[in-house]
């Protein structure tokens, strides 16, 4: 019988001493692996943080983030586009309104007095409108949108009776009525291209072009900018990114022209260069509200981009383009 401080059996002993060098020098590997692959996940992780902090300098935003964010909301335009266009109806109210919302309160921030709630229902109605209702009706209720806005922004002023001076309560009557023609009107032309035949490839077209565009510039002002476009406007704009954008923006068109539009080659470059220069006109545009309100973007809410309507920029005006060249070029669509 062994004793208390023995093992069991000889053949315990045996195995005791058979695994134990090796055994330790075994995990002393699986611990020096394990500490080498740590150390190369902090190493990667650093020199990933400080590559990411060299674009943002360079750029001026996440750029990382921004290309998520970008790809996400192209999945949502993409499938609302291509399953159901009542489905990208309801997603473009949503943003249209985020964007009346960001300037309204961008406007009240810089001592304009217009009036968030009846900016929105009138938004709202002018959205449905060009969506359910015919041409006519659109109009009608594009004029009801604006009356009721600047009405209501004189009664709130009455209301008010502080003195404020008539140069300002013209101000803020006129700012009032731009915010209804700038953002709701212009997106409700995108409903109603929406609503034509094959109406969602043309906006797909039309938003496609855009973000051609805008990645073109971005790319050739970031490589090859030197001369500057519109410095007292927006001083990182130039003409070097103005022809990268008008690169991308013509093979984007041309490429949808032919193998979704059923248009020929021209008719793209016609798109292409067309939508370019609203697209252009609509990003200085919202450069010269956004200088003269003082502010580098409408919002925070989109990181990497800044905030809803600094995306809707160059597509806003791009509506009208898209319906009038759809109006022109449709009969010359190759079946």
């Amino acid at each position: 019988m062994s004793a208390p401080g023995d093992d069991a059996t000889p053949g315990a002993r045996e195995r005791s001493r058979a695994r134990g060098p090796g055994d330790a020098s075994f995990h002393d590997q699986v611990r020096a692996r394990r500490s080498e692959f740590e150390q190369q996940i902090v190493k990667a992780r650093a020199d990933f943080e400080q590559a990411n902090e060299r674009i943002n300098a360079r750029t001026g935003r996440n750029l990382i983030l921004a290309t998520l964010i970008g790809v996400g909301i192209g999945v949502v335009v993409i499938g609302s586009l291509v399953f159901a266009k009542w489905l990208f109806m309801i997603f473009a109210v949503g943003v249209v309104l985020l964007g009346v919302f960001e300037l309204t309160r961008a406007f009240q921030a810089a001592g304009r007095r217009v009036d968030v709630v009846p900016q929105l229902v009138a938004g709202a109605a002018m959205l449905a409108g060009a969506f359910f209702l015919d041409a006519g009706g659109h109009w009608v209720i594009v004029f009801a949108a604006v009356v009721v806005v600047i009405v209501w922004r004189l009664l709130a002023q009455m209301a008010a009776g502080d003195g404020r001076r008539y140069g300002d309560v013209l101000s803020d009557v006129l700012t009032s009525g731009l915010v209804q023609l700038y953002v709701p009107f212009f997106g409700s032309l995108a409903l109603i291209l929406l609503r034509e035949p094959q109406g969602e490839f043309w906006v797909l077209a039309m938003i496609a072009v855009v973000v051609g565009a805008d990645t073109g510039a971005y790319a050739a002002g970031l490589a090859f900018g030197k001369h500057p476009m519109a410095p007292r406007i927006s001083p990182k704009k130039t003409w070097e990114g103005f022809a990268g954008a008008a690169v991308l923006a013509t093979l984007v068109a041309v490429g949808f022209a032919l193998f979704l539009l059923h248009l020929p080659v021209w008719a793209g470059v016609i798109i292409g260069l067309a939508i370019l220069g609203s697209a252009t006109i609509g990003d200085l545009g919202e450069s010269m509200i956004k200088r003269d309100l003082g502010i580098k973007d409408m919002s925070s809410w989109l990181p990497g981009h800044g905030g809803v309507l600094d995306r809707l920029d160059s597509i806003l005006p791009s509506t009208v383009v898209a319906l009038i060249l759809f109006h022109v070029l449709s009969p010359l669509v190759v079946s």
